[in-house]
């Protein structure tokens, strides 16, 4: 019998999508990929010269649980340069990617039947993690009209003797909105932890992104090197904890994951120390991308009220066409030849919502929206035969 704990979970739908393009790929069909929020760059040349020197140097075995200790103390001046925080390498734990020690740390904070506030729309993976560790997943609705912004006031109707943390992240997977610092602050101030999940950190283009550790010791913060070094298959990521936690969440990572990857953690090093100029070059794309999505989005009519500033991904309405965003972006898939991830991935709050990801060329991305005004097109002039006009 399969466990009830993995019945449970919930797909990805995005993977849905990305599969089903694959296979249409394999047909001989031509996609364009607006559906992945992942780096379209390579890694820079300065890490991949210090992963393959890693590898030829004999990086090849285990390391410290916690990784090496070089790489935490590198972790320590960026956020000390980045966001003048001082934090200590016994409070980093480094992990396989982001995903694992989310995994510990959820295993550490929670007890059965304790709560967590995520926003709604959220990162789709979120609820699977807390429920997995037999917590609550408590939702707070965001909205379109405040940049998908916590309403504090919301937060605090659902705090219970029951609730462990808030859960923020921000920039934002879907929305690429940030959290404004007096918001931060206000979360901050609440009676519980925060969990603030920074992995596009680095990835704003107007305004600046804010640690909650500016803000407060009693905080989770998770980050890696996915995003904003496009070292996605390599599989970096860490946390920063409280001293009290990271004792035990070293005994899952001992038991369950042994160590990171060591030649890996060699390249994390260098990515910190020398590929700013990699990153700034990176996110001049991005923008000039961004930009230019969110115009012709806007030119064929989707809802888009306050433009997202992070991450790679516009989250646009799409309510007037259909509240069915599932249906949607398979019908766009089949007959736009476009891959897009429907909305209700994120959250009930994100139905008749679709997510396009900017993480491509700009070549594709105009042959994308080509197809997507001539999808949009057709679709209109559907509907105003289907009521008669």
């Amino acid at each position: 019998m399969i466990t009830k704990r993995v019945e449970q979970m919930t797909s990805f739908i995005v993977m849905d999508v990305l599969e089903k393009a694959k296979s249409m790929e394999r047909d001989g069909i031509d996609v364009v990929h607006l559906e992945v929020g992942e780096p379209d760059f390579d890694i820079p040349v300065c890490v991949k010269e210090a992963a393959c020197n890693a590898l030829n140097s004999g990086y090849t075995h285990y390391t410290h649980s916690l990784g090496m200790i070089e790489l935490r103390e590198e972790i320590c001046k960026y956020y000390d340069r980045i966001y003048n925080v001082n934090i200590h390498p016994d409070q980093i734990v480094v992990s396989s990617g982001t995903s694992p020690v989310m995994f510990s740390l959820f295993s550490t904070l929670i007890s059965e039947g304790d709560e967590v506030i995520i926003s709604d729309p959220h990162y789709a993976c979120y609820p699977n993690f807390v429920e997995f560790a037999g917590g609550k997943v408590v939702n707070v609705p965001v909205y379109e009209e405040d940049g998908f912004q916590y309403r504090t006031e919301e937060i605090k109707k659902r705090l219970t003797d029951k609730t462990k943390a808030v859960l923020i992240n921000s920039p934002s997977n879907p929305t690429g909105n940030l959290l404004s610092p007096e918001k931060m602050k206000e979360i901050a101030e609440l009676p519980v932890w925060t969990i603030s999940d920074e992995i596009y950190h680095g990835l704003v283009y107007e305004g600046k992104e804010h640690s909650m550790l500016e803000f407060t010791d009693k905080t989770f913060v998770l980050n890696g090197f996915s995003k904003l070094y496009a070292m996605t298959g390599l599989r970096l990521g860490y946390l920063i904890a409280p001293k009290d936690f990271v004792t035990p969440m070293q005994k899952l990572q001992q038991n369950f994951f042994i160590s990171p990857n060591s030649m890996v953690q060699i390249a994390g090093i260098e990515a910190l120390k020398n590929a700013d100029d990699d990153v700034k070059e990176m996110k001049e794309v991005y923008n000039k991308r961004r930009i230019y999505m969110i115009k012709r989005l806007r030119e064929m009519g989707l809802g888009i009220t306050v433009e997202p500033t992070g991450a790679f991904y516009v989250f646009v309405n799409v309510k007037h066409i259909s509240n069915d965003s599932y249906k949607l972006a398979f019908d766009i898939l089949e007959k736009a030849k476009v891959g897009v991830t429907p909305g209700v991935d994120f959250g009930k709050n994100a139905e008749g919502y679709l997510r396009f990801s900017y993480a491509n060329s700009i070549e594709n991305i105009e042959k994308g929206m080509d197809r997507l005004e001539k999808y949009f097109e057709k679709y209109n002039k559907q509907e105003m035969r289907n009521n008669g006009v």
